[in-house]
Parts: structure tokens; C-alpha cells; sequence
């Protein structure tokens, strides 16, 4: 039996850095739509556990302990009380350390896959308490909806907002996550504003009102030591996207079109990729 899971990448439409916790973790507020842009993961039994990957970035991806995946699979076994016998494949589409949670997608689809292939009968929220020691973006990639993440992501509230469609700037550079916080840090940087009007404006489905409200908390201590984010961003804007903005980490930054067409053009003009918001099925 071979069970097949979608991991689509996510854009935060948001990003508020509140403060340094006791634990090492940064409090956050945030929201992440997934898109299409999706790296596909399909799993099967096997004698013991493996993990086999294919696809552009593939060399780039870790088989060892480090592994999302794999330590998906590992605490899903052990909250089931079963063997991890599974054969894992990942075919990469999500640029690699682009700030697009693709590693935590592929350990969000895994936990939804093997979840069924083992018949543990977990729940969807009993998958989310185990993604949320995996990683911050996993228990809301999980969800496989719009959400706003709070705390360092264990805390996750669904939301409606209307479909949306960006195009995605990749970088040839990677920006490693607990590198960007530490610059926020080390910068004192500031705390983006109540996001409030954002959450609301898009409840109305408002996404044009929403736009110029756009930020996230790590993007100028990023461009500081990246200028090339910001002269993608500002290129974006040039051509007339509604909103810019770099997702997660880095380095990617996402522009918020006013709908496939504009999203297509401009997937030419600057050689980004086009993807559509996903809703929970």
C-alpha cells in the first residue's frame, strides 16, 4: 500500500517577533497561507525506516537524525506504539532554506500519511501536539489551512480569508532560520504592529485593503546583510504587485497579485513561480 501526501510550501502574510522566551524560543504572531508550490510525499511499509529523496535540491536535504521526516515518523510510532517500518519518498519542489517551511511541510504530510498507513487513528489534533516539538511551522502546516500561529507556533487558530495568488521570488542564497532571529536580536529589532486591521480586512475577504499592510518583523534584519532581498522586493513593487513581502526567514519574497494573470506575467519577468492560496479540503 503506497499512500500519497501534498506538502505544500507556506507564505506569512504576517511575521510579529514579540519577545525571547525562558525556553530559547521567540514568541510569535503570525499568519501562514499555504499555496500550491508543493513538494509531494509518499510513504509505504517497509522493513525499518527509510528515506529516499528526488528532485531539484534533493542533495541538500539531510537522511540523518536531523531529519523532519524522519523524526515525524519516529514520535508518530512512538505515540502509536508501533514500529516505524516505512519507506519514505520526497520529491523536492519548495526551494530549499527559502523561508517557504518546506521541510516542515514534508514533516507535516508525513505525520498526515503515515498516520494512515500505520492506522494509528491519531487525530488531527494529536498530530498537531506532536509537530509542535518538531518545529514552529509544522503543527499549522498540519492544519493545511490559513492560520494565525501564536506562541512559538504551538498555538494555531484557523481562519477564513479569500484565495489569493502570488508569485515567488527565490534567491540564490540561503538564510538559515536561527540566523535571521539572532539578527533580530543583535539589532533590537523593533516589533511589528497589531495585526489586527490585517486579520480583519482579509476576514472580509478584503485582500486589497490587507495588502499595504503586509510586513515581517525579520526582513529588514535580513536585507541588512542581504540587499538583494530588498532590491527584489522593490522590483516586485515596480511592477505593480499589490503587496511584497519576504516570506518567513528568507530569502524568498512573495508578491501579492491581483490574480493569475498578473501572477503568470510576472512569473516571467522575473523568473519566480506562481502559486495560488490553499484552503483545508
Amino acid at each position: 500500500m503506497r499512500i500519497r501526501e501534498p506538502a505544500p510550501a507556506k507564505i506569512n502574510l504576517f511575521l510579529r517577533l514579540l519577545r525571547l522566551r525562558d525556553d530559547g524560543y521567540h514568541e510569535v504572531e503570525s499568519l501562514l497561507q499555504p499555496v500550491t508550490l508543493a513538494d509531494g510525499v509518499e510513504v509505504s511499509l517497509s522493513s525499518g525506516l527509510s528515506l529516499v529523496v528526488v528532485g531539484s535540491g534533493a542533495g541538500s536535504i539531510p537522511r540523518g537524525d536531523d531529519n523532519l521526516m524522519l523524526r515525524a515518523a519516529k514520535a508518530l510510532a512512538a505515540h502509536a506504539g508501533v514500529e516505524p517500518n516505512a519507506r519514505l519518498l520526497l520529491a523536492k519542489n519548495v526551494p530549499v532554506a527559502g523561508g517557504l517551511g518546506g521541510g516542515s511541510a514534508d514533516a507535516a504530510a508525513a505525520l498526515r500519511a503515515l498516520n494512515d498507513l500505520w492506522g494509528c487513528g491519531a487525530s488531527l489534533e494529536d498530530l498537531m501536539a506532536l509537530a509542535a516539538d518538531l518545529g514552529m511551522d509544522v503543527p499549522a502546516l498540519v492544519h493545511g489551512g490559513p492560520v494565525v500561529v501564536r506562541g512559538r507556533g504551538d498555538v494555531v487558530e484557523p481562519i477564513e480569508i479569500p484565495r489569493t495568488w502570488w508569485v515567488l521570488v527565490p534567491l540564490d542564497l540561503r538564510v538559515a532560520t536561527a540566523d535571521a532571529y539572532a539578527w533580530w536580536d543583535e539589532d533590537g529589532g523593533p516589533t511589528g504592529p497589531d495585526p489586527r486591521p490585517i486579520i480583519d480586512a482579509l476576514s472580509r475577504g478584503e485582500a486589497a485593503a490587507a495588502a499595504p499592510l503586509l510586513y515581517n518583523d525579520l526582513e529588514g534584519p535580513v536585507i541588512a546583510r542581504h540587499p538583494q532581498v530588498g532590491r527584489a522586493k522593490e522590483r516586485l513593487l515596480s511592477f505593480g504587485v499589490l503587496a511584497a513581502v519576504m516570506s518567513g526567514s528568507g530569502p524568498t519574497v512573495a508578491g501579492l497579485c491581483d490574480g493569475p494573470r498578473q501572477a503568470e506575467q510576472l512569473a516571467v519577468e522575473t523568473g519566480g513561480l506562481v502559486a495560488a492560496s490553499i484552503h483545508p479540503r
